[in-house]
């Protein structure tokens, strides 16, 4: 049985990477909406029918389990996604819990109220959708406390990673981490919300200094999901 993987464009590639690296064993279909690309300045109502439009076809395609590779469609759909609208025998998943666990080193299935965790200033970079939802926000207070999370609303990258201009997304990045340290001047974690940007981690590495610890997801997201399948093997 294969494993689909959704994103709105290539940005999840990084994501399909790195499963097929951990999982080699395991099927994958990938469906890119590069139609309809990017997702990050489209309102909730819009993201949520054009992700469930591509989990359809992944669906269709044979695909029991998806994932969604964005953060966007994570962060925007996914709920609405699992509590509305998937069938019973289908199941959806988003990108953020593998962040979340990282960053707090709490499994998802920890319950315990929230504690104190060691890092406490915390730069987002993600999509301009992905950071109104306040999806990362909200799933990180659930967990830990004390947490500042400055959040940097990064437009543009994605269109210039699409396009294929990567000098570009290298000046956006640098214009991004730029505003972002006028907000919160010295971060000790960056996470890179958007499964686009680790085309450009480098980058990002490179504008924020070796003091900063870079959260990326594809290796994250993939470890995730050989959890999971473990845990749940009738979905492979």
């Amino acid at each position: 049985m294969a494993v689909g993987l959704f994103d709105s464009g290539l940005g999840g590639l990084t994501v399909h990477k790195a499963v097929a690296r951990r999982l080699p064993d395991v099927p994958l279909v990938y469906y890119g909406d590069n139609a309809h690309t990017p997702y990050g300045v489209r309102d909730v109502d819009d993201i949520y029918e054009l992700t469930t439009q591509g989990v359809s076809r992944l669906f269709q395609a044979g695909c029991d389990l998806v994932v969604l590779a964005c953060n966007t469609a994570s962060s925007a759909a996914l709920r609405r996604i699992q509590e509305d609208w998937v069938p019973p025998e289908k199941r959806v998943l988003g990108v953020f819990v593998p962040l979340i666990e990282a960053l707090t080193e709490r499994q998802w299935g920890d319950n315990s109220p929230p504690r104190e965790v060691e890092t406490k200033n915390v730069a987002l970079f993600a999509t301009p959708a992905t950071v109104r939802s306040r999806a990362f926000q909200r799933e990180l207070a659930f967990r830990a406390i004390g947490v500042d999370v400055e959040a940097q609303a990064c437009a543009g990258i994605v269109d210039a990673i699409e396009e294929g201009d990567m000098i570009l997304a290298g000046a956006l990045v640098r214009s991004h981490v730029e505003a972002l340290r006028r907000k919160m001047p010295m971060p000790e974690a960056a996470v890179l919300g958007c499964t686009h940007y680790p085309i450009v981690e480098d980058e990002f590495r490179a504008a924020l200094g070796s003091d900063v610890k870079v959260f990326s997801q594809p290796a994250l997201v993939a470890d995730s999901l050989a959890d999971y399948l473990e845990r749940h093997p009738e979905m492979r």
